[in-house]
């Protein structure tokens, strides 16, 4: 079965929000692993959404579809929406 993989980009208003969704989000992560996590993406082609991305992994893309459209998640992640204007995608590994 492939992994399924988390990218988020945020383009932070507010920190201090952020720093809130931070500490509810980590308690809905599960098995999920965070592989990157930083201001520092070099766009190599045409413009990067954002000041900060996150690569999660999880066991499969059901498993991070099942994460991110829990109701756990989705009270961490309006946090996040109103700290940061966001862009996110779930795809699969090989």
């Amino acid at each position: 079965m492939a992994k399924g993989y988390v990218i988020i980009t945020e383009d932070i208003k507010d920190p201090a929000g952020m720093a809130e969704y931070g500490k509810l989000a980590s308690q809905t992560m599960g098995n999920a692993k965070v592989l990157a996590f930083g201001p520092a993406a070099e766009s190599l082609e045409g413009q990067w959404h954002g000041t900060q991305t996150v690569l999660l992994e999880f066991e499969s893309v059901e498993a991070a579809k099942e994460w991110y459209y829990s109701d756990e998640y989705q009270a961490a992640a309006k946090l996040r929406q109103a700290a940061a204007d966001c862009n996110g995608v779930i795809v699969a590994g090989f």
